[in-house]
C-alpha cells in the first residue's frame, strides 16, 4: 500500500491468521511522527490541544479539516525530540492511535481494522501487547484498540460536519503567517485556513444561535485564540535551529493528511 496518512507505510488488515503471534509496543517512541508538521485534530480534542498548539484548517481532497501545527518547515515536528519523546503536554489522538487505523470499504459502509506493519513496535517477540491470545481470540488490548478507533471515527465525522459548516458560512479564509526565524529576512508559513473574526461577528442571530446550540461557537473561538500559540512553535523552531546550526527556508507550507 502506498504511503498515506502522514506516517503510515505498510497498512494491512488485522487478522488472526496473519497476526496471531503479533505483539505491539507503543507509547514510548514517537519517532514515526517526527516528519509531520501538522497533525489532524477532532472536536473533542480542541480544548486540550488549543492550550499549547496553534489550531488551523487545511484543505485535502476538497474538504477542510482542523490540524495542530507542530513544525514550521516541511517534514519537521518540533515536539518530537531525537530520542522519539513527545515534548508537548497533549498528544493528539491521531498520533496515539498509531499503528492502527480503519480502512473504509469502497461502498463507504464497512470499516476494517488495519495495522502498519512497518511500525518498529510491531514484533513477534512478546514485547508490548498481543492482539490475539493462544486460542486465536481477540485480547482485551485489541478490543480496547477497536473501541478507541470507533470513538475516533465518530469524532472525525462530527469534525467533518463542523468544518463544512464553517466553509458553508464562508468564515474560513486562506492565511499566511510571517515570523522572525532569526535570519536576515522574515520566514513564512502558508497552506492553511483560519476563521475570519469579522465575518464571524457579522453572522445573523439565527446562525450564531445554531453554532452555539451545537457547541461549535465555543470551538470556533478556541481555534481563534489558539493562533497566539504560533509564538510557541516559533520559539521551538529558533531553539532547534540554534542547536542544529541549520537555516530555515523562507517559505514553507503545511502538510495535509487523509484519515
Amino acid at each position: 500500500m502506498a504511503k498515506q496518512l502522514l506516517f503510515y507505510d505498510q497498512v494491512v488488515p488485522v487478522s488472526k491468521e496473519k497476526h496471531g503471534n503479533l505483539s505491539v509496543k507503543t507509547g514510548d517512541n514517537y519517532q514515526f511522527a517526527k516528519q509531520a508538521n501538522a497533525i489532524p485534530i477532532t472536536l473533542g480534542e480542541f480544548a486540550p490541544a488549543t492550550q499549547e498548539y496553534p489550531l488551523v484548517f487545511v484543505e485535502n481532497q476538497n474538504s477542510l479539516m482542523p490540524v495542530v501545527v507542530v513544525g514550521l518547515q516541511a517534514e519537521q515536528n518540533l515536539y518530537v525530540n531525537d530520542n522519539g519523546e513527545w515534548q508537548g503536554k497533549y498528544i493528539p489522538a491521531f498520533v496515539r492511535r498509531y499503528p492502527f487505523v480503519f480502512a473504509l470499504s469502497d461502498d463507504e459502509k464497512t470499516f476494517t481494522l488495519c495495522v502498519d506493519e512497518s511500525f518498529s513496535g510491531c514484533n513477534e517477540n512478546g514485547r508490548g501487547e498481543r492482539l490475539f491470545d493462544t486460542e486465536g481470540e481477540e485480547t482485551q488490548y485489541l478490543k480496547n484498540v477497536l473501541n478507541f478507533l470507533k470513538n475516533y471515527q465518530t469524532q472525525f465525522q462530527a469534525t467533518e460536519q463542523f468544518s463544512q459548516k464553517l466553509k458553508d458560512l464562508e468564515l474560513l479564509e486562506q492565511m499566511q503567517m510571517r515570523f522572525d526565524s532569526g535570519e536576515d529576512q522574515p520566514s513564512s508559513l502558508s497552506g492553511f485556513f483560519a476563521v475570519n473574526r469579522e465575518k464571524l461577528q457579522q453572522l445573523s442571530g439565527e446562525q450564531l444561535a445554531e453554532l452555539m446550540q451545537l457547541g461549535w461557537l465555543e470551538l470556533t473561538y478556541l481555534h481563534l485564540h489558539s493562533i497566539n500559540n504560533f509564538s510557541n512553535v516559533v520559539e521551538r523552531s529558533k531553539e532547534a535551529k540554534t542547536n542544529s546550526g541549520t537555516e530555515t527556508s523562507t517559505e514553507q507550507e503545511l502538510a495535509t493528511a487523509q484519515s
